[in-house]
């Protein structure tokens, strides 16, 4: 299975040992169906009246497989949406929501909506486990989070069973060297794909970002707010992006955090986290007083030697892939460089457990065995977005410029090109998302600049195609995937004006 490296927001130490995710499947609280009426007589939007009358039925929400209910403050429904928005009076799928609702309701603003990433990333999992973060902002917001279409509870993509992906993981070169390495890489590609269209073929079409942007449109309408109030990170500023380009008279307050580059093919955005991650990785290495060349070659014959010969792990094995995804997890945040410093130190003296743990973590692979189907639903809607196709040959070229780019990540993300969509069952929509917004409010953009996943010159680049006084760019100096909650001069900014209305000038630097 080729492991994409996740512009999602696992920052956190404590989130990353218990992974990103709960661990959760597909199912869910049943949706709630449309109010009565006369599905037949449109709004002004196109959509029938029986879904923009629709009224969440808000219940006890159920406990995640594996994890424990968010509590009796949170409340669970779903909202129905067209499955394809060309035939809105066609089939519909619920969108899951959880809420907790403001606590000053005499100065309540709204709802705030929030998309954690990904793509793929269940907000309905993630919010109460992170709204401790958020709680100056629960005072006047009711804190809402989503699944996105095609993630678990909101008719989510299913591609592989736990078997499946545990054979691929074990068995699949991430940075094939040989013709056969190579024709497995893209199989195994092009397989994963076959699966996604067999058990979830009516979805994977409607998976776009554009969609999902729909739909929140149609949320915000059923949740009675006049403007979508907005908080989103990582792939979430892509999705916000793409809500402010389609309605922008619609753009209430907003913040995007860990920026994804609006003006990046798929190509583009591999070469920009190959700079990324290595750019992070030579900080960490600073951080250890090593040289960064010379902590980046003792990797290298590290990830070489696992290349040739993975370490057994009880009866699995680390592979140089795993290992990979390991190093990069732990460069999301800061306060995770301890964990990669001992893992290094173990992997080389033999041991590979603690590496392997930080891989299971980033992979969503639970003690049992079971993964949680968010690889599923990141690439359905990747490849759903993405237009751009290339081939094992384009790919293969990339791989000297990426190397040299990255010695430790440039040969896996070259390859991540061809592979990750590879013979992909449904046509992208886009080379590149749509993100100009005239005529909305400003929105925040906030750039740290030792962002792994979503290099800070994303963030210039979304507040440029935003527009003049709509982005408005915030300069967080620092590293990890994500400001808010790290910097407590950003937290006090977004605070300021998601509470306050208060817009920081253009350039206003922390750090």
């Amino acid at each position: 299975m080729s492991i994409r490296i996740r512009a999602a927001a696992c920052a956190a130490a404590a989130l990353l040992v218990a992974g990103c995710s709960a661990g959760t499947d597909p199912a869910g609280p049943a949706p709630a169906p449309p109010s009565r009426g006369d599905a037949k007589a449109p709004d002004d939007s196109g959509l029938p009246q029986a879904l923009v009358s629709q009224r969440p039925d808000w219940q006890r929400c159920e406990a995640p497989r594996g994890g424990e209910s968010p509590g009796s403050a949170w409340r669970c429904a779903s909202v129905r949406v067209p499955l394809d928005y060309a035939d809105p009076d066609g089939e519909t799928i619920p969108v899951a929501l959880i809420r907790k609702e403001a606590l000053d309701k005499g100065e309540r603003i709204g709802s705030l909506l929030f998309d954690f990433g990904g793509p793929g990333a269940s907000g309905v999992d993630i919010l109460p486990r992170a709204a401790a973060e958020y709680g100056s902002l629960n005072r006047r917001y009711d804190l809402v989070g989503f699944d996105p279409r095609g993630v678990q509870r909101s008719a989510g993509v299913v591609c592989r069973d736990d078997e499946e992906l545990a054979a691929a993981e074990a068995r699949v070169d991430l940075t094939p060297d040989t013709p056969a390495e190579e024709a497995a890489y893209l199989k195994d590609g092009a397989d994963f794909g076959a699966g996604c269209a067999r058990r979830s073929g009516k979805v994977i079409p409607h998976t776009t970002t554009t969609n999902t942007a729909r739909d929140m449109d149609l949320v915000r309408r059923v949740l009675g707010d006049d403007k979508l109030h907005y908080f989103g990170i990582s792939y979430g500023t892509q999705l916000g992006g793409v809500y402010a380009h389609l309605f922008p008279k619609s753009v209430g307050r907003t913040v995007l955090d860990a920026v994804v580059d609006p003006t990046a093919d798929s190509v583009g955005h591999a070469r920009n986290q190959t700079i990324g991650f290595q750019r992070a990785l030579d900080n960490y290495l600073k951080s250890t007083d090593a040289d960064p060349k010379s902590g980046t070659d003792r990797i290298v014959r590290l990830l070489g030697r696992l290349d040739r010969d993975p370490l057994p792990v009880g009866e699995r094995k680390l592979t140089e892939g795993l290992a990979l995804t390991g190093i990069a997890v732990t460069l999301y945040g800061q306060g995770n460089w301890p964990l990669l410093t001992s893992a290094l130190r173990e992997a080389e003296n033999g041991n590979g457990a603690e590496l392997l743990s930080l891989a299971d973590s980033y992979n969503d692979r639970d003690a049992t065995g079971h993964y949680s189907t968010q690889s599923h639903s990141q690439r359905a809607i990747s490849c759903a977005d993405s237009s751009t196709r290339p081939t094992a040959a384009q790919a293969k070229a990339l791989v000297p410029e990426f190397r040299a780019l990255s010695p430790v990540f440039g040969a896996f993300l070259a390859w991540d090109t061809a592979g990750w969509c590879a013979n992909w069952p449904v046509a992208g929509e886009s080379a590149t998302p749509g993100a100009s917004a005239p005529g909305a409010g400003p929105i925040l953009v906030v750039g740290t600049t030792g962002d792994p996943a979503t290099p800070y010159e994303g963030a210039e680049r979304m507040a440029k195609a935003l527009g003049p006084g709509v982005g408005i760019l915030v300069t967080n100096k620092g590293e990890g995937h994500g400001a808010y909650g790290e910097s407590a001069c950003v937290t006090q900014t977004v605070d300021a004006y998601l509470l306050d209305g208060k817009v920081p000038a253009y350039g206003t630097t922390c750090g």
